[in-house]
């Protein structure tokens, strides 16, 4: 969870540790003062937890918005180009 701010149930991210997409995510985030809820898959409880919502994804970082699987660290940077984020995250 970013640690500047309480955490937001429609913002959710599948991590794992020394992942450069999933900080390039996770950046993006905090650019836009986006607090999320970080689950990593390097623990049991996070693999289970991503394997069940997602049982096809291999990578990561997985990221949801308002419960919609928007995907990975492109499409959440192509999301924030675009103006969707904003509005995406209840902005």
């Amino acid at each position: 969870m970013n640690a500047h701010a309480q955490p937001n149930p429609g913002v959710e991210i599948f991590t794992g540790p020394n992942c450069g997409y999933c900080h390039r995510a996770k950046a993006v985030l905090a650019k836009r003062n986006l607090d999320y809820k970080e689950v990593d898959v390097s623990t049991a409880a996070g693999r289970s937890e991503m394997q069940r919502r997602l049982p096809l994804a291999r990578s990561i970082p997985q990221i949801f918005i308002d419960g919609k699987h928007i995907g990975g660290c492109d499409d959440l940077e192509h999301l924030d180009a675009s103006g969707g984020l904003r509005t995406s995250a209840s902005l």
